[in-house]
């Protein structure tokens, strides 16, 4: 209860809860797309840059088992959640395969909020996880596009949906950060740290607010989803979220490491996933995918999935 309640009660969580507010209240509160496509320029460039400076001082065994397990996490989680669609979602092929997509790849700000909550917790981590990240983003939308193979997709949709994975601004910048930040080191980073240490919790907090906003308008929409689609969207990061960490654990992480691994793995992405979905499976309705990885998953996770990996990490580390 402790470690919900220090969830709930910090500024990224309540932002977000604002801008829900606002949108509820009918309120004219926008974050300008300008403003929104600047601060997530930011916010993925400092994640790579702070996973890169301290893959430059990690051996690259140390972070090699962690790696392969969050591969592993890539393969299974669009898998579970494809067959947990069509079976209890009872969904069809192409929009369960959709659903997989989102739920197989991560959520950036669900780490970052992971982060922020361990931090708080006063555990430590690994430097290096901004790099999972960027292992993660891929593999469970590809694994999900297979699974929409019988659905009808062509060749050409495949390759233009894998090019926008790829060449996403999510991969670009996660990718492209991770090879500054491990080519120059923390020592050449000195210059700019200020920049994206010292302001990246209020950019946080205002993107947050745009996600509150968004979130919002897809509450809405989730009782279209129906009950069963509701209640998925709440199993799912819990099944997921458990069993990255456990995952996380066996790989060696810190319980505070595996806790985000947890989040990671539990978490819904809205960035890379959508742009893929939206060329590979253009029958999917949106009304779906975003709705349970925006407005059910994502403010799951940011209220009760979090610390709930948190808690289990540190009970299980013991045994694991």
């Amino acid at each position: 209860m402790n470690a919900l309640a220090d969830n709930l009660i910090s500024p990224v969580v309540l932002c977000f809860a604002l801008g829900i507010a606002a949108r509820w209240v009918k309120s004219d509160l926008a974050v300008p797309e300008p403003v929104y496509q600047g601060l997530s320029i930011y916010l993925l460039l400092a994640i790579g840059l702070k996973g890169g400076a301290a893959l430059a001082v990690t051996p690259i065994i140390e972070m090699l088992v962690p790696a392969l397990a969050t591969v592993l996490l890539g393969l299974i989680t669009p898998v579970s959640a494809f067959f947990l669609m069509r079976r209890f979602g009872r969904l069809g092929r192409e929009d369960a395969a959709a659903v997989a997509a989102h739920y197989g790849s991560v959520s950036v700000v669900t780490f970052l909020a992971a982060v922020e909550a361990v931090k708080r917790s006063g555990a430590e981590t690994e430097g290096y996880l901004p790099a999972l990240v960027a292992v993660l983003e891929v593999p469970g939308i590809i694994v999900a596009l297979l699974f929409a193979s019988g659905g009808g997709g062509t060749k050409g949709s495949w390759k233009k949906a894998l090019h926008e994975v790829v060449t996403g601004k999510s991969i670009v910048l996660l990718l492209g950060g991770l090879l500054i930040g491990w080519a120059c080191g923390p020592g050449k980073l000195t210059d700019v740290q200020p920049f994206f240490t010292t302001s990246f919790k209020g950019a946080l907090c205002i993107f947050m607010i745009e996600l509150g906003l968004a979130a919002g308008k897809r509450l809405r929409d989730a009782g279209k989803a129906g009950v069963r689609l509701l209640v998925l969207g709440c199993v799912i990061p819990v099944l997921h979220g458990s069993l990255g960490v456990a995952a996380g654990l066996l790989a060696g992480l810190s319980p505070g490491g595996a806790s985000i691994l947890g989040a990671m793995a539990g978490s819904a992405s809205y960035i890379a996933a959508p742009a893929a979905v939206r060329v590979a499976l253009p029958g999917a309705n949106p009304a779906y995918y975003l709705t349970l990885a925006l407005g059910i998953t994502f403010p799951f996770n940011l209220a009760f999935g979090i610390p709930l990996f948190q808690t289990l990490a540190k009970h299980l580390a013991p045994w694991l």
